[in-house]
């Protein structure tokens, strides 16, 4: 009976410490968690609501301040902000540019970063050095120079085109284009993808790799079946971090891109500014965060499913 007494104090002693564990597990994680609710969650919420209609309180100044303001019509609000945005054809336009951009940019993106990471894993030698080492250079090159610099290159007194004409060929002037948003994503994509998925295929033990080359696969089956598979979640976090980070980009598409249709990125900004419709701009904004938010359901799945693989879960 003792015995059951004393057994029974340890267990319920172990069991007080571990909810005083939990407990000051989570007073140390409630600044952070604070912090992100008072800087990012309210004004988020403020927003929200005057996208809604919620004219009042917060959103008082600019909504005296804002043009084609709708106040609510009923006590949930009002969906007349998000009626004008969707039946503005220069909206359409600017969203499936934007979808389109981000969907390239992304594939190019992680396509090269594999290459390279494959080639650097499998191959090795001076050639996968040199371009592991080129590829991070625009990691210390601003956006802004970057941006500036291949709108110089690529425009219609650019270097391109003056370099073939020379040769008696009419170079392309992509400046102004789509498609010189796409060089330039990648352009400032790539290094953070390079070193994320590198990192994942170095990861992969060599002993595996042996394996199936001893049982007779070949190059692209170790790639296909040992390899990407290993090194899928650092590809998935790569990958959605790219898309959410081209999604949501200015300052590539304001100097590359066309007037219109051009990305959300920078409508949103003219919007709000050059035609002072602050509540369709907060529109426009949300419906960024609502693709954004898919993209980053797959980054969380794939962050799960790593933790059950590795029993942390």
């Amino acid at each position: 009976m003792r015995s059951l007494l004393r057994r029974t104090g340890k267990e319920g002693s172990l069991a007080n410490n571990g909810s005083g564990s939990s407990l000051f597990g989570f007073a140390l994680s409630l600044p952070p968690l604070l912090l992100v609710l008072g800087f990012v969650g309210i004004p988020i919420l403020i927003g929200f609501t005057f996208s809604l209609g919620f004219t009042k309180g917060p959103n008082r100044v600019i909504a005296i301040i804002g043009q084609q303001i709708h106040p609510k019509t009923h006590w949930w609000g009002t969906f007349a902000a998000y009626s004008d945005v969707f039946h503005d054809s220069r909206f359409v336009g600017d969203l499936v540019l934007t979808l389109a951009v981000t969907a390239i940019s992304t594939v190019l993106v992680i396509v090269i970063a594999l290459a390279i990471a494959l080639h650097q894993r499998l191959v090795g030698g001076r050639t996968a050095s040199v371009l592991a080492t080129l590829s991070i250079v625009p990691l210390f090159v601003p956006v802004v120079i970057s941006a500036w610099a291949i709108h110089t290159f690529y425009g219609g007194d650019g270097f391109m085109r003056s370099f073939f004409a020379n040769i008696g060929i009419n170079f392309p002037t992509l400046t102004s284009t789509s498609t010189a948003i796409v060089i330039g994503s990648v352009w400032t994509s790539l290094p953070f993808s390079i070193l994320m998925i590198s990192s994942g295929v170095q990861a992969v033990p060599d002993a595996l790799i042996e394996s199936a080359k001893d049982c007779g696969a070949s190059t692209l089956k170790v790639i296909s079946t040992v390899v990407v598979p290993l090194a899928q979640t650092p590809i998935i976090i790569a990958g959605s971090f790219t898309a959410i980070g081209i999604m949501g980009s200015f300052t590539i598409p304001l100097f590359l891109g066309p007037n219109q249709p051009t990305m959300l990125g920078v409508e949103i900004s003219n919007f709000f500014g050059s035609y002072n419709r602050p509540q369709q701009s907060l529109v426009m904004a949300f419906i960024v965060f609502l693709a954004a938010s898919g993209i980053a359901v797959l980054y969380i799945w794939s962050n799960v499913k790593s933790a059950k693989e590795n029993g942390r879960i």
